[in-house]
């Protein structure tokens, strides 16, 4: 019987047959139909993530976002009297803003092989960011569909007040 099994997923595999809507059909007004159907919708809206893209359209949208962020936090800092003694440096595309022994360090940095950029936070941990040309530029984490903005404007304005990152280039908040 497992056998039969491993043979059908394969087929199935093969075939890239969707079953979604039968597994949904088995579980009628179940959450889990639910969580199945919206993790469905968002590796939807990531399809358009793009693999070839141009290698100098990564780097400047990438230099943008790191120099914009960059400068965004070091006016955030100088504006919130909790951050008083929070660091901010921008080198060879390495972003590490550095919010005292409270709140942690956040570093994001840019991974030209895989075309991402990556955010290490001390609230979330470790994410990847692809690039989604659509509305300008933004970069999203395709896993949860929340984009790197979004995600800073949420931790972020838990630590200070007045936070804004719809000012920065290349955001979608």
């Amino acid at each position: 019987m497992f056998r039969n099994i491993l043979r059908t997923s394969r087929w199935l595999a093969r075939r890239q047959i969707n079953i979604t809507p039968s597994i949904c059909r088995h579980w009628s007004n179940n959450v889990k139909c639910h969580h199945i159907q919206s993790a469905r919708n968002r590796l939807c809206s990531t399809q358009s993530i793009q693999p070839d893209l141009d290698p100098v359209v990564f780097d400047k949208v990438c230099n943008e976002t790191l120099e914009s962020l960059y400068e965004y936090f070091e006016e955030l800092i100088d504006k919130s009297s909790n951050l008083k003694g929070a660091d901010v440096t921008f080198s060879d595309g390495v972003l590490t803003v550095a919010l005292g022994q409270n709140y942690g360090t956040y570093v994001i940095n840019r991974q030209t092989p895989n075309k991402q950029i990556w955010l290490s936070s001390p609230t979330s941990g470790p994410k990847r960011y692809d690039l989604i040309l659509n509305d300008g530029g933004y970069w999203i984490y395709k896993h949860d569909g929340v984009t790197l903005h979004q995600l800073l404007q949420q931790e972020i304005s838990e630590i200070a007040k007045d936070v804004n990152f719809k000012t920065c280039t290349h955001a979608l908040v």
